[in-house]
């Protein structure tokens, strides 16, 4: 096989996760973020123009949600190294690596500065506080907070105490720094039960504490009176990721239903201001006041970003209003989806900031647009291209020869222009949150999905798109997750996996399945678990011989469909990673170990796999001429085989 011709980076883009206000260079108030990519950078925005002040790499760091204002400087936790880094005033574009604060723990998800300048944070998977003193620059371990909850998904200090929500289950645990002890807080009553919720933010301002609860999508904030022990208001519809400090009248402002809001804690009264945010991308990233020292924008002015990097801001004094855009850096987005479509074209879909990129592989030329995080995409017989999102398990349909015009991520065209790529199913109700595969099978869309939360039981949605009309399948494999599939015949084969919608999810089974679903009959006819131990079939493909081929684990194995039972089976590469199959001219080429592409005769039953080459890379597909495309991170390459 010959070397892999780059074809560039298809996907960039500006994603902003935790953020905060605080003093910038010069000493006025910035718009503090860490933008996602590797390395991901601490920046500063000038809320007035929008110049960007600081871009400081955080070395071996892919991005981070916690960030918080401390007297010596901005403080961020990032992820996947769960890493303390700090911003000095007068350092410039550096930011000093201050170490790993515990070790084993991959994920700082949540910081807070207290009364004193200590640093706290929450991390995954431990779900361990802790503290750092910036004078001896020390550590304090004080353990995982809540008997067994893994995340301490957010933090805040006040009074002496530091409270810490988490996830699977939402508790608020109140912890006493001088002592150790832990006092959980109660749950607001409105709420039924804690599982499969998260404390996902937390802030406390004046003797009270702001608590959002549920998942990354709007939900209820709760109001806690820290000096009287209760509950005292829920606000419906709020949206993340903080509240503004309070004004000087004792009201905070949240995004409530898409538009700024002023609450007043005393007479528990929301009230409008105008500014509102469209589309998906409505959650507040740094949140806080700036006088902006422009013409008709008199005193302070409530301040803050949205994640795609757009700042916005808003003057109580005027009602004035504004959303613009920013100078912060786009940075390259990892690949999680390629697929061939028709010639030349190929799709790629983005990791976490999301975005769908059409790419000519004998060009190079590419054509992105923003979108989210797209875990799968399937090129259909009618030219359509459907895509399978993250969260909430959604199923858009797209028609590239129509204008681009996406209200949720990124409009175009007049006035008008109708919507497309088109919003075709959402399986939260079903208790789902990835769209993981898809296959077309007699003329119907199916998705393999992987649950929300804590929990197992993925499931099939087979969408009839003339009708309009779907069903749902829970547990095709009992408390297994779809994680492949593809068709022969007017039977849909899959490939699951017992893992649940998180890492921390205990299983009930010990290895993945694959399985056949009859369209017509409406049907499973059976299942196997082709490799014992193995968790995770990760890819299945019809072979030219009429066999199901699968991989699981670093197993390649063939299923006879007549008699299901496995009749060949070649171990390749040395770890369990995720893999591919795709066929060209009557062979299978096998993606293993994110870096070996294998060769396999299905009809030589002798013949040992060939390894073609070692190259590190995450997804394979292969095109009508027999070429391959794969990616190593953001990066995009085409393989043309000697056959």
């Amino acid at each position: 096989m010959r070397e892999p011709e780059p074809l560039g980076v298809p996907l960039a883009d500006v994603l902003l996760l935790g953020g905060t206000v605080a003093p910038g260079p010069g000493g006025r108030p910035a718009l503090w973020n860490v933008s996602t990519g590797r390395p991901a950078c601490l920046t500063a925005v000038d809320p007035a123009t929008g110049e960007q002040l600081v871009s400081a790499p955080l070395a071996d760091a892919d991005g981070a949600w916690a960030l918080t204002a401390a007297p010596d400087g901005v403080y961020a936790g990032t992820y996947s190294n769960a890493h303390l880094y700090r911003w000095r005033p007068g350092a410039g574009d550096e930011a000093e690596d201050l170490g790993q604060p515990l070790d084993g723990e991959s994920f700082v998800w949540s910081l807070a500065c207290d009364e004193d300048g200590a640093i706290w944070g929450g991390t995954f998977p431990g779900g361990k506080v802790f503290r750092f003193d910036p004078a001896a620059k020390e550590y304090t371990d004080f353990g995982q907070v809540v008997a067994g909850q893994t995340y301490v998904r957010s933090i805040a200090c006040a009074g002496g105490r530091v409270y810490a929500g988490s996830y699977a289950a939402a508790h608020i645990a109140e912890l006493d720094p001088a002592t150790g002890s832990v006092t959980e807080l109660p749950m607001p009553p409105s709420l039924d039960s804690a599982e499969g919720r998260a404390v996902y933010d937390l802030d406390a301002h004046d003797g009270r504490l702001y608590a959002r609860i549920g998942s990354d999508l709007p939900g209820p904030l709760f109001v806690y009176d820290l000096q009287a022990g209760a509950w005292t208001d829920e606000i419906p519809g709020a949206h993340g990721l903080t509240v503004a400090p309070p004004d000087p009248g004792g009201g905070v402002h949240l995004v409530q239903y898409g538009e700024l809001h002023r609450y007043d804690p005393a007479t528990r009264q929301l009230s409008s201001t105008g500014l509102t945010f469209t589309g998906k991308m409505q959650s507040v990233r740094s949140f806080g006041w700036a006088e902006l020292l422009l013409d008709d924008w008199p005193g302070p002015s409530v301040v803050g970003t949205l994640s795609r990097g757009e700042m916005f801001r808003y003057n109580p004094a005027t009602g004035a209003y504004a959303i613009t855009d920013t100078g912060i850096t786009k940075s390259p987005i990892e690949i999680l989806a390629l697929a061939a479509g028709d010639g030349e074209t190929l799709y790629a879909g983005g990791f976490l900031n999301g975005g769908l990129a059409s790419v000519n592989t004998a060009t190079g030329a590419t054509e992105f647009h923003r979108f989210g995080q797209t875990e799968c995409i399937l090129p259909a017989s009618d030219g359509s291209v459907w895509l399978g999102l993250y969260p909430e398990a959604r199923l858009y349909r797209y028609r590239p020869d129509r204008p681009w015009n996406s209200p949720e991520y990124s409009p175009g065209g007049p006035p008008g222009t109708p919507v497309n790529p088109e919003p075709v199913l959402n399986l939260a109700p079903h208790l789902q949150m990835r769209a993981k595969c898809l296959v077309e099978a007699d003329g119907k869309i199916v998705v393999g999905t992987v649950p929300e939360g804590d929990r197992l039981g993925g499931g099939l949605a087979i969408h009839d798109p003339e009708a309009g009309t779907y069903r749902f399948v829970r547990h095709v494999v009992e408390d297994q997750s779809v994680f492949c599939l593809t068709a022969h015949e007017g039977v849909v084969y899959g490939g699951a996996s017992i893992t649940g919608g998180l890492s921390t999810t205990e299983y009930t089974r010990e290895s993945g399945a694959v399985f056949a679903w009859d369209m017509q009959a409406g049907e499973k006819l059976w299942d196997l678990e082709p490799v014992p131990t193995e968790r995770s079939v990760s890819a299945v493909a019809i072979g030219p011989d009429n066999r199901l081929w699968g991989l699981a684990g670093h197993t390649l194995f063939a299923v006879d469909l007549g008699s299901q039972q496995v009749v060949r089976q070649y171990r390749l590469g040395s770890r369990s990673a995720a893999g591919s199959i795709v066929i060209s001219r009557e062979r299978l080429y096998v993606s293993v170990d994110n870096a070996l592409i294998y060769r396999v005769d299905p009809y030589a039953e002798d013949d040992e796999p060939a390894l073609l080459v070692g190259f590190v890379h995450r997804r394979l597909c292969v095109h009508s001429d027999g070429s391959f495309s794969l990616n190593r991170g953001p990066e995009l390459f085409r393989v043309v085989p000697r056959y």
